[in-house]
């Protein structure tokens, strides 16, 4: 092969002669841009170009295909012939080579750029892109196990449309209106708010291209693995050990006399959504924590996230206590949280930030949850945020991508970005996070932070609060950390909420928890930009991967799944 095409073909765009193998057939070109004479004849038995004939088999002459190859063999003979003789090609045959050369230089300003290990999946020519804002293009449109990648190179820069295929969060079959005669076509939803829709000719090209976008798009409801495991890359840095914990802890002063790393969770056999390394209390013992553990949801009992070097008042999260309806108590997480409290010797008040809506946490204490009440805990004030739930988050998404895409009414912006409620709720989480580190920083007290289960708001709540408190994680590498930490290693579940590889686009448990972090970061970019070591580009990156899929960051739900799948046979 040279340069991803079949041998032969190269040497006829070149104008070489085909090379022939000894004792064997000449190399014929799989695939090859048909002449004028030929096109008829040839579209007729392929979508997008001309079949070529199966090794041996026998094509009759004036078959579309036979009659292809017919013309190749001629040409090929032709071009060795005039090679030998050192004649010159015929006007005729000098035509029908500049037109082959010609279709093959277009063909390769065509093809896909592909990374290590991608491969190609399906080619369809003469699609038409109908693009929003700048009306119907035509081009080439490939599919590759990681992408969907259409390409137009007759306009000047040339017209690139390049979407990973982990960005899909729907595809559906649609009637379009003619453009060009092409009136079958897909309409392609993006869990990035773009919809992209491509009319086709021809129903087989439709098939082809849907089946191909269904399969790549959503491996895991396919039974294939992600483009992740099969991405060869090479990187000088290993993203795997970008962060350390223990090194994290230890630049936060970890652990000292009242805070211990312990390893109890070494096999995430003791809670399988936390992290591998945690920090807790020094006096407390392993079977005091099994206890506390069984009365937190999820066994997310209070573990530590960051302590402020001067006054040691410490920022932990944990899940909600299982109080239920009857007022069950835990004697051990009481104390627990008493233990926590006196570990910060300038404070003798706790503080517990739950991120939800008081009425919900009432419903969830109905269901087996709950909050912590003043009788079972003393010198400890609860603080509900009123922050909605993941579900309320998802349907303001929907209504922000409804008034910005594909077009904006500007004569009622305002009022349309206000109907969202979306800058409404980045607000609430900004005015929590600043409340969390004011108490700490001003107030020299530590906090308690817990949502329901402790891996959405909680994490949004305690990662916000950090970059306010700690200008480490405002650093490139800091924030690496801050994401590594806070969000990976603490169990956010990310494959649920963006749904990475799965078809079901209507499942209820995905929402925009991480897109609204990130909005939250731009936000306090703004203001402060100085502050920080990155701006909007960084942060654009971050969340291009997070649906690409083309990294193993933003898989799975917790660490211990990324561990499982990482070591699996599949894995490489």
């Amino acid at each position: 092969m040279e340069g991803g095409r079949p041998a032969a073909a190269a040497a006829l765009g070149s104008g070489q002669g085909a090379s022939l193998e000894p004792g064997g057939p000449a190399r014929r070109p799989s695939r090859l841009a048909a002449p004028p004479a030929a096109a008829a004849a040839a579209s007729s038995s392929s979508s997008s170009g001309p079949a070529s004939a199966s090794p041996g088999a026998e094509q009759p002459a004036d078959s579309p295909t036979g009659s292809h190859v017919e013309w190749c063999k001629q040409l090929i003979a032709a071009t060795i012939s005039s090679q030998i003789s050192g004649s010159v090609l015929s006007d005729n045959a000098s035509r029908e080579h500049r037109a082959l050369r010609d279709g093959n230089k277009l063909a390769q300003m065509e093809e896909a750029p592909l990374f290590p290990g991608e491969s190609i999946k399906a080619i369809a020519k003469d699609v038409v892109y109908i693009c929003p804002f700048i009306g119907a293009i035509s081009g080439t449109l490939t599919v590759t196990d990681y992408k969907m990648y259409f390409k137009n190179v007759e306009r000047d820069p040339h017209f690139v449309l390049d979407v990973p295929l982990g960005v899909i969060s729907r595809v559906e079959k649609i009637g379009v209106q003619s453009h060009g005669g092409n009136s079958c076509g897909i309409e392609i939803v993006c869990k990035d708010m773009r919809n992209l829709r491509l009319a086709y000719k021809q129903e087989e090209q439709r098939l082809e291209i849907f089946q191909n976008l269904i399969t790549r798009a959503f491996p895991l409801s396919h039974g294939l693995p992600f483009f992740a495991f099969t991405y060869k890359e090479k990187f000088p840095t290993n993203g795997w050990k970008v962060y350390d914990p223990v090194a994290e802890y230890k630049r936060q002063g970890l652990p000292n006399e009242s805070w211990k790393i312990s390893k109890i969770n070494s096999m995430y056999e003791f809670c399988d959504t936390y992290p591998a390394v945690l920090v807790v209390p020094t006096s407390v013992k392993d079977e005091d924590l099994s206890r506390v553990a069984a009365f937190r949801a999820k066994g997310r009992v209070p573990v530590l996230s960051w302590i402020h070097p001067e006054s040691q008042a410490t920022l932990t999260r944990c899940g909600q206590p299982l109080i239920g309806p009857n007022d069950k108590q835990c004697k051990e997480d009481e104390k627990y949280l008493q233990t926590i409290m006196d570990a910060n010797a300038q404070s003798h008040k706790l503080f517990i930030f739950d991120a939800r809506q008081m009425s919900v946490a009432d419903t969830n204490r109905a269901k087996g949850g709950g909050y912590e009440s003043e009788s079972g805990y003393p010198n400890m004030e609860l603080i509900f945020l009123e922050i909605p739930n993941i579900h309320v988050m998802r349907e303001s998404l929907r209504k922000l991508k409804e008034i910005v895409y594909p077009t904006i009414d500007e004569s009622r912006w305002l009022s349309n970005v206000e109907s969202t409620h979306w800058l409404e709720y980045i607000r609430m989480l900004l005015a929590g996070a600043v409340r969390i580190a004011d108490k700490i920083e001003s107030g020299k007290t530590s906090v308690v932070v817990h949502c329901s289960d402790g891996w959405d708001r909680t994490t949004q709540l305690t990662s916000l609060a950090m970059l306010m408190l700690d200008s480490y994680y405002r650093t490139i590498k800091g924030f690496e950390v801050l994401l590594e930490k806070e969000w990976m290693s603490f169990g956010h579940r990310f494959a649920m909420r963006v749904g990475h590889g799965d078809d079901d686009h209507a499942d209820a448990d995905r929402s925009p928890v991480f897109l609204q972090f990130i909005d939250c970061v731009w936000q306090m970019t703004k203001q402060f930009p100085a502050a920080f070591e990155f701006n909007e580009l960084f942060l654009i990156n971050i969340l291009d991967h997070l649906y690409s899929c083309l990294f193993g960051t933003f898989l799975y739900n917790s660490d211990h799944q990324r561990v499982k799948e990482v070591n699996s046979p599949c894995a490489t």
